[in-house]
């Protein structure tokens, strides 16, 4: 009989927990910064060829889970666009790890938070590739406040314009170069359904989100044109933007029932299932990933 190998796989031992040492960092962050650092899956993820000859454009591809995203996306076969707000030095490393599994890497900086941006994105998509097979809307912002008045109205559009208004302009902008078998994948959160108080704003707009999800997927069964919408609503991710904005993150993710964040690795895979033909029953799905904790 042979032996027992014990392949040791488990992620309790493999990734970090909290305590965290406190580090300060400018929304919204860089990985170079980051300690300890995220694991994208750069060393790590092995693709299986399910999404080959696709074209994707991902916001917030630069870092944490967009990163993850735009990597798995690569090793699976196919060419990214990555979108950025303005962290050269991190989208150029995405754009290695693209190029080193052998897609195309285009990189988009700007605002997304600005109409006439979103239009240049799916613009430079189309014009470069003829059509979009999946739109991931990942890139948010979020800030913490001790109480209801420290909320300022300006910082209340600004979630609201990064997280939500620019999920509308790049669908809308998108739809008409996506045909039937397309995927449109959302980041929503834990928080659209245990919003954390110091995070009101977040939470809102991750509530917006689902809801959008939702409503967007059924309008897509009634046209019948076969695009499918579906969100991924992670718990807290050790990613640049927590450092950032949480100014007190030595114990995040602590809460869990895994006690500790995920890594922007272990949440890539779903937006991967949804974007592949494994998941072509699957409209108006919201997919939980947070360390234990029920999401609904």
């Amino acid at each position: 009989m042979a032996d027992y190998i014990n392949h040791n796989n488990n992620p309790a031992e493999k990734y970090p927990a909290p305590p965290f040492g406190r580090q300060a960092q400018s929304p919204p962050g860089l990985e170079r910064l980051l300690d300890p650092k995220a694991d994208h899956g750069e060393t790590s993820y092995r693709g299986n060829g399910l999404l080959i000859g696709k074209k994707a454009v991902i916001t917030g591809a630069d870092s944490g889970i967009g990163k993850a995203i735009a990597i798995a996306y690569a090793r699976e076969g196919a060419d990214i666009l990555v979108s950025y707000l303005n962290e050269e030095e991190d989208a150029l490393d995405t754009k290695k790890w693209v190029e080193h599994a052998g897609r195309q890497a285009i990189l988009v900086p700007g605002d997304i938070r600005s109409e006439k941006h979103c239009h240049h994105l799916i613009a430079k998509a189309t014009e470069e590739w003829g059509g979009i097979d999946i739109l991931v809307n990942n890139a948010a912002y979020q800030r913490t406040y001790k109480d209801f008045g420290s909320i300022q109205a300006d910082e209340w559009r600004e979630v609201f314009d990064t997280n939500v208004h620019a999920m509308f302009y790049l669908c809308y902008e998108a739809l008409p170069f996506m045909l039937a078998g397309s995927s449109i994948i959302n980041t929503t959160s834990v928080n659209a359904y245990h919003p954390n108080p110091i995070l009101l704003p977040y939470a809102a707009t991750k509530a917006a989100i689902q809801n959008f999800t939702a409503n967007m997927a059924q309008m897509m069964l009634e046209a019948d044109n076969g695009i499918r919408v579906n969100a991924v609503a992670p718990g807290p991710v050790w990613t640049p933007l927590i450092p950032s904005t949480i100014p007190e993150h030595e114990n995040f993710g602590k809460d869990t029932p895994m006690g500790r964040p995920g890594q922007p690795v272990e949440i890539a895979p779903i937006f991967v299932f949804l974007a592949s033909e494994a998941a072509s029953y699957i409209s108006g799905a919201t997919i939980p990933a947070t360390g234990g904790k029920i999401a609904f």
